[in-house]
């Protein structure tokens, strides 16, 4: 069962959809994640960990993302009924979303990571995976908004290969007013322009991201979860400042040198994402339509 999700919390979700089981997903970082099963349904619930060594700003953060899901929802930039609700707590603040089923992209396209991988089923795979994200990022790139979290860990491949985006925490919107400043989010899939905005400002400052950032960070991540190497030229223990460095002055490992094998569609798309200048990269709408 793993640690006791908030009380307040339970209270929240008992009163809407009865009692229900709960198993810890994950506890890092500051927070902590539970699968929620109370009949049919099934729900996500964030909470940030006060007692842990990295809780700075994760309550901030959790509420930031509630903010973000009501005023997308109120954008017609993601489906409404995803967030399912949000509170404080004694310790903080908590997130209740609705529950995703699928795989992590990471897993989903493992099999195409072999030279015995380039079969048909695995080529439209690759595309549906990759037109899919860019449809789910297309509404909030018409809406102002941009998701600033592209990675891996954030979309999900579902059973008939179409992926589902999740955690909208670092999102970046229009009027933004006061929030957490954005600082990018996973180094291996920072677009160039983020990491040398990253690097040439203080770290209290907020980076703004466009949605050509979004653009480039998908491109990374199908780079990434096809071939297995990450793009950036550098190494595993390497200072995070070093891997934004490598990145901001675009030394890349060139896709053609480590592609399990040849397919030029995805290949002309994946090179289209990366295009040094921003201006040069497709939009969301048009990878969907590719």
């Amino acid at each position: 069962m793993g640690a006791t999700p908030p009380a307040e919390a339970v209270a929240a979700l008992e009163a809407r959809f009865g009692p229900f089981a709960y198993d810890l997903l994950s506890d890092r970082r500051g927070s902590r994640a539970w699968k929620i099963a109370a009949g049919r349904n099934r729900v996500v619930l964030k909470a940030n960990a006060p007692e842990a060594e990295e809780s700075r700003d994760k309550a901030a953060e959790i509420a930031q993302e509630n903010d973000h899901l009501i005023r997308l929802a109120r954008a017609h930039a993601i489906d409404p009924a995803y967030r399912v609700g949000a509170g404080e707590w004694e310790g903080g603040r908590w997130l209740a979303v609705r529950w995703v089923s699928g795989a992590p992209v990471w897993n989903a396209l493992s099999p195409t990571r072999v030279i015995e991988g380039s079969t048909r089923a695995h080529r439209a795979l690759l595309l549906s995976v990759a037109r899919t994200w860019a449809a789910r990022l297309a509404p909030m790139h018409a809406a102002g908004w941009v998701h600033a979290d592209v990675q891996p860990t954030n979309t999900l491949v579902t059973d008939d290969g179409a992926t589902e985006v999740i955690d909208y925490a670092l999102s970046c919107g229009p009027d933004d007013g006061r929030r957490l400043p954005y600082r990018g989010a996973l180094t291996h899939t920072t677009a160039p322009e983020i990491a040398a905005a990253i690097l040439g400002t203080g770290h209290d400052v907020h980076v703004p991201a466009r949605p050509t950032a979004d653009v480039w960070s998908l491109g990374a991540s199908l780079f990434w979860c096809w071939t297995g190497h990450r793009p950036g030229i550098y190494e595993d223990g390497d200072d995070r400042r070093d891997k934004l460095r490598a990145l901001a002055d675009r030394r890349l490992h060139a896709l053609r040198d480590v592609r399990p094998w040849t397919f030029p569609a995805l290949e002309e798309l994946i090179n289209a994402c990366m295009a040094p200048d921003a201006g040069d990269r497709p939009t969301a709408e048009e990878i969907a339509t590719w």
